[in-house]
């Protein structure tokens, strides 16, 4: 049985997002972690060296770090096909795409958010205007990050925009919202929600 180190309304939400997609069985175990007021604390049970969220543990592996999880999850289950496999010629774009969020997006819209200045050559991701002219000029040709097939790509990538122009951490352009409303009508997005939403 999976188990997804998870707590509501953070990034591991992309992780249920996944897991409800590819219609796998799992379970989920709600971890504590620090967080930026100061409260909480790492949890003990939670096996992310941070303790930060997402987590998983699957037949004894124990994966961390969103991009990882998704790569992992997607080639493993195959029922529901939300990557392409090793060996297809989209192989490369999606591996690019699936690390896009942790590694370039986030950090850029975190700069934004947090007033942070941008070095250019010193820092490993690029300034958050031309994040978001990347984001926008590739979705004005393609309806999703892998062209007209729905991916974990979009779960990890798209699921960050959705979330982070709702924190103002992004531009609300026409493209992001026709494409965030295009993703999140789906019914594994909405089953989700309603799991992560306060009791």
């Amino acid at each position: 049985m999976i188990t997804l180190y998870h707590s509501p309304q953070t990034r591991s939400g992309s992780i249920v997002w996944l897991l409800e997609e590819l219609e796998v069985p799992y379970q989920t175990q709600h971890v504590t972690f620090r967080k930026s007021d100061g409260t909480g604390e790492k949890d003990p049970a939670n096996p992310h060296p941070h303790g930060k969220v997402p987590a998983l543990k699957d037949d004894g592996e124990t994966i961390f770090e969103g991009g990882a999880i998704a790569l992992f999850l997607t080639d493993k289950y195959r029922k529901v096909k939300m990557g392409p496999a090793p060996g297809d010629p989209r192989r490369g774009e999606y591996l690019s795409w699936l690390f896009y969020r942790p590694g370039v997006m986030e950090p850029a819209f975190m700069e934004r958010r947090l007033g942070i200045q941008h070095v250019n050559g010193m820092m490993g991701w690029a300034k958050t205007e031309e994040v978001e002219e990347v984001l926008n000029n590739h979705l004005a040709k393609n309806k999703y990050f892998l062209g007209d097939e729905f991916s974990a790509a979009d779960i990890m990538v798209g699921g960050g925009i959705y979330f982070m122009m709702m924190f103002g951490m992004t531009a609300k352009t026409p493209l992001f919202e026709e494409y965030a409303a295009r993703i999140t009508a789906r019914p594994a997005f909405k089953r989700m929600m309603e799991r992560d939403a306060p009791k």
